[in-house]
């Protein structure tokens, strides 16, 4: 089995470590109130700043790897996710966030490998 990093964490149990970067993304949610008027001019209600989302791919996993991954995600609406800091990467923080745009391909059924497996996890 692949290395785990303890950087990023579900549940206080560490991910495998990712085969290529991990991009993250902060957006911005405006409240349903939000628009431009009709001289085209935007007015901005913010609710909430710099909601944060954090892509997972893994190329291949084995049978072991994938059923160990996908047994740190519960069956729940949420999670506790544990990443580096925005402010500091040194510093862990953790974020009440829940997985979504879940993706695999089964390589291989005899030898079991899996393929292009990824995520997204996004704050809530």
């Amino acid at each position: 089995m692949r290395e785990k990093t303890d950087l990023f964490q579900v549940n206080g149990k560490p991910l495998l470590v990712p085969d290529t970067q991990v991009g993250v993304s902060y957006e911005d949610l405006d409240s349903a109130d939000s628009g431009r008027d009709e001289s085209g001019v935007m007015h901005r209600i913010p609710v909430r700043y710099k909601v944060a989302s954090w892509s997972f791919s893994y190329d291949h996993l084995t049978e072991e790897e994938r059923q160990y991954m996908e047994s740190i995600f519960p069956d729940s609406p949420d999670f506790s996710f544990t990443h580096p800091s925005r402010q500091d990467a040194s510093v862990p923080e953790v974020t009440r966030a829940y997985r979504s745009k879940f993706s695999i391909s089964w390589k291989n059924a005899r030898t079991g490998l899996w393929s292009n497996y990824g995520f997204s996890v996004i704050a809530c």
